[in-house]
Formats: structure tokens, C-alpha cells, sequence
């Protein structure tokens, strides 16, 4: 696997440089052939805390997780978990899909003794717990906007006035808005 690690108001140290190598190549057992991939790894320093972001893009699955912890070493180690529990998550879904079948893709390595399959209730996490139907009414991004706030919720779906599509306004992470529009 190779890396990229890239700092923002932080100096990649070879020994981070080396801490997260070791980390992530821990999630190689998982696959029986070592992916030809590029791990890209992004590390942040902000005030007091660290935030540790990882993609890895693979054929038919893309890794990714972030984290943030006071300790960047911390964050690491819980960025590794959250990857290994991708793994085990996909791995499970892909031999559920071809257990009728004999031909499983041969991407995962078999798992070895101490490591279970995620539990057969993983399923209802996928499952339609509820159905909304409504009338989109005409509006503009701005007063999609302040129904969203309104409502309380952090996404509202309407119809642009303007172009007559469908549209999403969301509430991003930094307190400011998106908007999803269609080609």
C-alpha cells in the first residue's frame, strides 16, 4: 500500500509518518492480496485537538474515516478501528450476497479465529423504518433555507423555482449551507 500523509499546522514527523504506516498496514490482513492502493492520510492540529482523516480507494469499496481525540496518536489508533469495522462490515455484507453461490469474490482473506462477523441484526440498519410523501412547493435556495431552520431538521428537499429540479438544501458540519442540484 503506498502513502501519502499530509500535514496542516503540523509537521509530518518520521515517527507519525511511521505510526500510521504501521497502523494501516494492519488492516492488510483482511485481504488476501495486498491491494495496490494509496492511502491518503491527512493530519490537523487545531487548538487542542488533532483530527486524523483516511481514504483509501480500492476496487468496489472505498475506506474512509476521520477522527478527533486531544491525543493525535489517540485519534490514529481510533481511525484504524473504524476502518477495521468497515472491513468486517463489507466483508460480511459480500459473503451474505454470495453465500447461495460457490463463487465469492476473492478480495477478503478468510477470517482468521478470533475475528466474528458482524451479528445477523446488522441487517436492520439498512432497513426503511419509516416513509414521508409531500408536495414539493416552488421556492429558492434561500427560503428552502429557512424552512430547514424552521423545521429544525439539517436537510430540506424542494423545487427550484427557477430551473423546476429537484434540489437539497443541508446544514454542513461548519454551521454554513449546501446545496445538492441535479445535472
Amino acid at each position: 500500500m503506498n502513502y501519502n500523509v499530509r500535514g496542516e499546522n503540523i509537521e509530518v514527523t518520521p515517527a507519525i509518518r511511521e505510526y500510521v504506516e504501521k497502523k494501516i498496514d494492519k488492516l492488510e490482513k483482511y485481504f488476501s492480496n495486498t491491494p495496490e492502493a494509496n492511502a491518503m492520510v491527512n493530519l490537523k492540529v487545531n487548538n487542542t485537538t488533532s483530527k486524523v482523516e483516511v481514504t483509501i480507494p480500492m476496487p468496489n469499496l472505498v475506506l474512509r474515516a476521520e477522527e478527533e481525540n486531544a491525543d493525535m496518536y489517540a485519534a490514529i489508533d481510533l481511525i484504524t478501528d473504524k476502518l477495521e469495522r468497515q472491513i468486517r462490515k463489507h466483508k460480511t455484507k459480500i459473503n451474505r450476497k454470495f453465500r447461495t453461490t460457490t463463487t465469492v469474490p476473492d478480495t477478503f482473506a478468510p477470517l482468521e479465529a478470533g475475528f466474528e462477523t458482524l451479528p445477523e441484526e446488522e441487517d436492520d440498519e439498512l432497513e426503511v423504518v419509516r416513509n414521508k410523501r409531500f408536495d414539493l412547493k416552488p421556492m429558492d435556495s434561500e427560503e428552502a433555507i429557512l424552512q430547514m431552520n424552521m423545521l429544525g431538521h439539517s436537510f430540506f428537499v424542494y423545487t427550484n423555482a427557477d430551473t423546476n429540479t429537484t434540489n437539497v438544501v443541508y446544514r454542513r458540519k461548519d454551521g454554513r449551507y449546501g446545496l445538492i442540484e441535479p445535472n
